[in-house]
């Protein structure tokens, strides 16, 4: 049993504002702005939807999506303005578009090298990119969501191939896997690691938080990667898979501390 960390509540708030902002988002969306095309033999083969869907952004509305976000985030924390007083000058529809691009990829170098290039924080472009382009993801999960059953081991969401990371204990202890990033979720088997399909019981194993009744870590001993599992029938009012995963981001901390991964990784035997 490890100690439970103290999430910060400036932190918690800041989270909620900006999820309840890319829900408003999301809902402002016309249903046209993401066109998927679902293949049952691509899903089965681990092949995201995201894959074969075709995207129409708007990027004005992007560019005041991020406008938005770094006002919630000053609103929060003053002593940030500084730092995020440059992205108005550097944004443009351009640098809007490449960023759509690069955060549908999961290029974090590019984000790496963008903001060593313009003198910005390291986690600045990043996440502005991923938090303004959520809503289209999220947008493509809710209108594909009743052709997602389960997903394949090792590849991720199977709608945006978001690393699987979070797990909710839901009505007679089923276990429900959420992605935080697009908000699909599928059924998944209470007794196997989601990252590689090792459903040896004895190679599984669950860390637990000192003072956290509804929170446990599964961890891998295959391939060393992680699942926070969280019993939310014990909620009055359930949050949004994304709330959880950010209210939750001590066990992140937690699993890697002691070794384990969000993507698991085969060991090497010989």
């Amino acid at each position: 049993m490890v100690k439970k960390s103290v999430v910060n509540k400036e932190y918690q708030n800041l989270n909620k504002t900006i999820v309840d902002l890319q829900e408003k988002w999301k809902n402002s969306l016309r249903e046209e702005a993401v066109l998927p095309k679902v293949d049952k033999a691509a899903l089965d083969a681990g092949v995201p939807v995201i894959a074969l869907t075709d995207f129409h952004f708007d990027i004005s509305l992007f560019l005041q999506w991020i406008e938005e976000v770094v006002e919630a985030i000053i609103a929060s924390n003053g002593e940030l303005a500084v730092k995020l007083d440059k992205l108005s000058d550097i944004m443009n529809e351009e640098v809007g578009l490449r960023w759509i691009q690069e955060a549908l990829a999961f290029n974090q170098a590019y984000f790496t090298e963008f903001a060593e290039e313009k003198d910005l924080e390291e986690w600045i472009p990043s996440y502005f990119a991923e938090t303004a382009v959520r809503p289209y993801l999220q947008l493509l999960a809710e209108s594909v969501q009743d052709r997602i059953e389960y997903a394949v081991p090792d590849e991720g969401c199977p709608v945006c191939g978001e690393p699987v990371r979070l797990a909710a204990l839901e009505e007679e202890g089923k276990k429900v896997v959420h992605c935080p990033r697009c908000l699909a979720h599928w059924q998944g088997k209470r007794l196997e690691c989601d990252h590689c399909g090792n459903d040896d019981h004895q190679k599984l194993k669950f860390l637990t938080i000192e003072g956290d009744a509804i929170s446990q870590i599964q961890v891998c001993e295959v391939c060393n990667g992680y699942m926070k599992v969280i019993d939310t029938r014990q909620y009055i009012t359930k949050p949004s898979a994304a709330q959880i995963d950010l209210d939750t981001i001590h066990l992140d901390f937690v699993a890697q501390q002691n070794g384990y991964r969000a993507v698991g990784e085969k060991k090497i035997t010989n």
